[in-house]
């Protein structure tokens, strides 16, 4: 072991277990000689790598007064004024948009919201024939990854949703397929 990681060792080590010379001292003459200041104790601040402007460190100063209440109505006003759009809460926001991208997504978002193509579909299973009810049967195993016994309640419960949010090629696959075996199948 090196000088300082022997020196620290000891450190630790009196910490841990103290001399019985150190008992005999009070309890808050030990702890005073042994705890460390904090950061968030201090009142002096680090040298700043870059020079401070005085206006900033004024208004530093005047924020750093404030009362709860009275920060965030600076917030809110500042919201305000500066035209910044709440986040949600978490803060996550979408990637790559800017402030100046966000008055421009919600000006198209208002102006064309029924020019907006659906492209997720629900797949809903309506009836069953009757003659053809074992492929059917089959068919949904396939499809669902659901066991036989599953596969057959599914299909005696219909009308019942076959699949949610599936991509308008996914679902006209699924109901050519179904309606091949003789099922209806309907995609809303």
């Amino acid at each position: 072991m090196s000088f300082p990681t022997q020196a620290a060792a000891r450190c630790c080590r009196q910490l841990v277990r103290p001399s019985t010379s150190s008992l005999r001292l009070s309890t808050s003459t030990y702890l005073s000689q042994r705890t460390p200041s904090r950061r968030w104790q201090s009142t002096e601040a680090e040298a700043p790598a870059a020079p401070v402007n005085p206006k900033i460190s004024q208004i530093v100063d005047q924020i750093s007064t404030l009362t709860l209440l009275e920060t965030a109505d600076l917030v809110s006003t500042l919201k305000t004024r500066l035209n910044i759009p709440d986040l949600p809460v978490g803060g996550f926001a979408v990637a790559g948009a800017g402030p100046a991208a966000a008055p421009a997504a919600a000006e198209e978002e208002e102006a064309a919201p029924a020019a907006q193509e659906k492209t997720l579909f629900n797949v809903k299973l309506e009836a069953i024939d009757a003659a053809s009810k074992a492929k059917i049967i089959k068919e949904i195993k396939s499809l669902l990854g659901l066991s036989l016994v599953d596969s057959k309640k599914f299909v005696e419960s219909a009308p019942k949703m076959l699949k949610e949010s599936v991509p308008k090629e996914d679902a006209e696959k699924i109901i050519e397929t179904l309606k091949g075996v003789g099922a209806t199948v309907v995609m809303e």
